[in-house]
């Protein structure tokens, strides 16, 4: 009898105990961001924007035209036979620099979208991870509770050899065994999808399943953790005020292109000689300087794209206000989602401690007297409802470490 106690001892002692001394692999953040479809698409976005406005302040291509007099023009000095003209337009003054401010403060943005993004993906990487650490640690607590069964079912049917329990009592560990097999192959059974679910984030193939779930570090309150960090290292607010000034450049290039565009050009004309008579410059070609100018007059599409400009402005600052309150308010939100899960995980270990204490006492009666086995196994079923309850406290609070970690942009 006192050897099956001891082996009860030893098993509830090692069986609910959580391991929590490491963290998620860096590894797998790094094959995220590195094979992640949307990271790769919002990279590829900001290189086409950079591509943009690298010809931003491209001057418009010259224009070259040629010209043949079917019936040539008689002129003093001789026939006109064909004109070649060469021309250059040039915009405003500063008017392709405003166009390259826009060009270039839109690719930043797409940059911290691009940031935003592989945050994102961390975060979505982080969940699904600490899933599958749930999913294993309640595993691990399955498997080591039917040890503990069998343990319990032994040392009842010792008692009953010895007269102090009843046959009854080993049937009922019985039940909890198939209940606790019952549900380790559902456990199982939920792996895969969460495997899958994970590989996929990494682009992975959905069928690997070389997945190292290691440990947690064990988790601490934390106060304001990373507050300073919500405003000042958003992406997307960052975004939003590159968008922004991208506007105001916008502006200023509306207001430039309404001003005329200057042209200069060269006319060469071949000219035939005259047979007819001898004079000065007889059949020489005609070269020809030539400068022009656009006349904007037509004002109502610039005043409608500075208008524009404007109202883009207007909307750009809404949004970043708005995204301003969202973002303090989902910060308040998940940081008490944090504190909560810590408290529980704190009630829990106070629960599982005392209950270890009850069974401690019950198994000792037990021995003496044959009698509140049932009481026993009910404690054990308690004990590991509160040691599942831990874990998922604690995936709970990683989640919320997680979401504060992307709403304050940490970039790990």
């Amino acid at each position: 009898m006192k050897w099956y106690l001891y082996s009860v001892f030893l098993l509830f002692l090692t069986g609910s105990h959580l391991d929590i001394k490491a963290q998620i692999p860096g590894k797998y953040l790094q094959e995220a961001v590195a094979n992640n479809p949307k990271v790769k698409a919002k990279y590829a976005e900001f290189e086409v924007a950079l591509q943009r406005a690298a010809r931003a302040n491209a001057l418009p291509d010259p224009t070259l035209s040629f010209g043949y007099f079917i019936m040539p023009v008689e002129t003093r000095v001789g026939p006109q036979r064909a004109k070649i003209s060469l021309s250059q337009m040039f915009p405003w003054f500063g008017t392709l620099a405003a166009n390259k401010d826009v060009l270039s403060l839109q690719a930043e943005a797409k940059y911290q979208e691009f940031l935003d993004v592989r945050n994102d993906v961390y975060y979505e990487v982080k969940k699904a991870w600490y899933s599958l650490y749930e999913n294993k640690q309640i595993l691990t607590l399955q498997e080591e509770n039917i040890e503990i069964l069998k343990t319990y079912k032994r040392l009842a049917t010792t008692a009953f050899k010895n007269g102090k329990g009843n046959l009854s009592d080993a049937l009922r560990a019985d039940v909890m065994i198939d209940i606790a097999i019952t549900e380790i192959e559902l456990l199982k059974e939920e792996q895969k999808p969460l495997i899958i679910q994970f590989n996929l984030i990494l682009n992975r193939s959905d069928t690997t399943l070389a997945i190292n779930i290691e440990s947690l570090p064990e988790p601490i309150i934390k106060v304001n953790y990373r507050r300073d960090s919500i405003l000042q290292s958003s992406p997307i607010l960052q975004a939003l005020d590159l968008r922004l000034k991208s506007a105001e450049a916008e502006e200023r290039l509306a207001r430039k292109q309404g001003l005329p565009n200057f042209g200069v050009g060269l006319d060469y004309v071949i000219v035939g000689q005259r047979n007819d008579v001898s004079i000065t410059d007889n059949g020489n070609d005609v070269l020809m300087p030539m400068v022009s100018m656009s006349l904007p007059i037509f004002r109502r599409k610039y005043r409608s794209a500075i208008k524009e400009a404007q109202y883009t402005q207007d909307a750009i600052s809404a949004k970043k206000q708005a995204f301003t309150n969202e973002l303090l308010s989902r910060y308040a939100n998940t940081e008490y989602q944090l504190n909560k899960a810590y408290k529980l995980i704190l009630l829990y270990e106070q629960q599982v401690t005392k209950t270890k204490q009850i069974i401690d006492l019950l198994l000792n009666e037990y021995s003496n007297s044959g009698k509140d086995y049932e009481e026993i196994l009910r404690m054990q079923q308690q004990l590991l409802k509160y040691n599942i309850a831990k874990v998922n406290a604690v995936h709970e609070y990683y989640k919320a470490l997680a979401q504060l970690d992307y709403i304050t942009s940490k970039s790990e």
